[in-house]
């Protein structure tokens, strides 16, 4: 069964052409990718990944709110007993916020310019299937 991987908007972010290249580039590497859309809450976040059953969540910022919510995600997902499903985000994060981000739960963070197959090998390498954990 392929790995399910949701990208997701947090907040009044309203550009997702990187989030949407990104799910295309995770399709086409063979994973199943669901796009939650834009202006989503952290709360909503977790509950499509619940609803989804994904094994990560990929999230995507422009806005510079990535430093509240990013970690607001991984609380949520804690909070509903997923904390075993992996975090990542890309978006506009100065290299300053990565070391917050990561301590926060955010498995990886890729910046603009980042190759997709990068990206696609990354969550290869560190996505693994919530049944087989």
């Amino acid at each position: 069964m392929p790995r399910r991987i949701l990208i997701a908007k947090p907040g009044l972010d309203g550009h997702d052409r990187g989030a949407k290249v990104v799910a295309r580039a995770l399709r086409d590497a063979g994973f199943e990718v669901i796009y939650s859309g834009l202006h989503q809450t952290p709360a909503q976040i977790a509950e499509t990944a619940l609803q989804e059953d994904v094994d990560a969540v990929g999230l995507s910022s422009l806005s510079g709110a990535h430093n509240t919510l990013f970690p607001q995600v991984v609380v949520e997902l804690e909070s509903r007993g997923a904390g075993d499903v992996v975090v990542f985000g890309g978006g506009v994060i100065p290299d300053s916020d990565k070391p917050a981000l990561e301590e926060a739960g955010i498995r990886c963070v890729f910046t603009p310019g980042t190759p997709l197959d990068e990206i696609t090998t990354w969550v290869d390498a560190n996505v693994v299937e919530r049944s087989l954990r």
